[in-house]
């Protein structure tokens, strides 16, 4: 099971609060998403690497009570905020289980085989082994059900106008950082990795947003770059000159009416597996 440590964006408050802004600023993508993997009244849904929870609520309100929302997630501190984000929300019919993603057909026990869909939002980036990933999520589902995936491919493509090349040294920090912990290309490899463990690709497609200073989308990269950056530096790839002079381009491009930002794109893919 991961240790707090292995999270390679922290498990902190204000990790925790980033969390929460990144869901609000992607619910329309996330529920655009979800209603074509047909979630509904009465779905029995997987949330895999469900962090604080911020996905499982809107998805516990789509199934209502009839339905079934269980969360897995490596993070205690995690799986208590959703246990409490839930109970006051009067949600009874969700359920958050520390463990491993790895291994979360063992997880989900007696349920395994019985959930109608799996949501996977940016954790296979995340992950040194995705394809043992969708082969356990492949175990917890019903024949016929749907996993819904949304994650990055071509990260490092994420470019700023007008272009600065210490904000695209940061860029190219960050995604030789990531290499160490996942792939920040991962959803290049999706459609071989469903096939293989036993699903048809229904959907592949790509959500390509860019972001311009006083925009909703300009919080997103906003509040990332000063929790994420420090981490970059202090594991070396990134000198504490390079770190600076990032934030400083951040900084100035926010002040610009003439900027914006090309941001990563998110591919979502959707697989149906295929009946016994």
């Amino acid at each position: 099971m991961p240790s707090v440590e292995d999270y390679l964006l922290g498990t902190d408050d204000t990790e925790s609060v980033r969390l929460g802004v990144q869901h609000r600023l992607w619910a329309v993508q996330a529920a655009a998403i979800w209603e074509r993997a047909v979630v509904g009244p009465g779905s029995r849904v997987l949330d895999v690497g469900c962090g604080p929870g911020f996905a499982a609520a809107d998805i516990a309100q789509l199934v209502g009570p009839g339905g079934r929302v269980l969360g897995v997630d490596g993070s205690p501190e995690y799986v208590a905020q959703f246990a409490h984000r839930m109970c006051q929300l009067g949600h009874a019919h969700t359920e958050a289980r520390r463990g491993d993603v790895h291994d979360i057909a063992s997880i989900a026990a007696v349920e395994a085989g019985t959930f109608d869909v799996a949501y996977i939002r940016w954790v296979c980036s995340f992950s040194k082994n995705p394809g043992r990933m969708i082969e356990q999520v492949h175990r917890c589902l019903k024949p016929g059900g749907r996993v819904a995936i949304q994650d990055y491919f071509g990260y490092a493509g994420i470019k700023l106008a007008p272009k600065n090349e210490a904000f695209q040294r940061g860029i190219e920090a960050v995604a030789e950082y990531w290499t160490e912990h996942g792939d920040l290309d991962v959803m290049g490899e999706m459609p071989r990795i469903l096939r293989e463990t036993g699903f048809e690709v229904r959907e592949f497609e790509v959500v390509q947003r860019i972001a311009r200073p006083g925009n909703q989308i300009w919080n997103w990269p906003d509040i990332f770059w000063p929790s994420f950056i420090p981490r970059v530096a202090e594991a070396g790839y990134l000198t504490a000159a390079e770190a600076e002079a990032f934030m400083a381009a951040w900084r100035a491009a926010s002040e610009s009416p003439d900027s914006f930002l090309l941001l990563p794109p998110v591919f979502e893919a959707i697989g149906v597996k295929r009946e016994a």
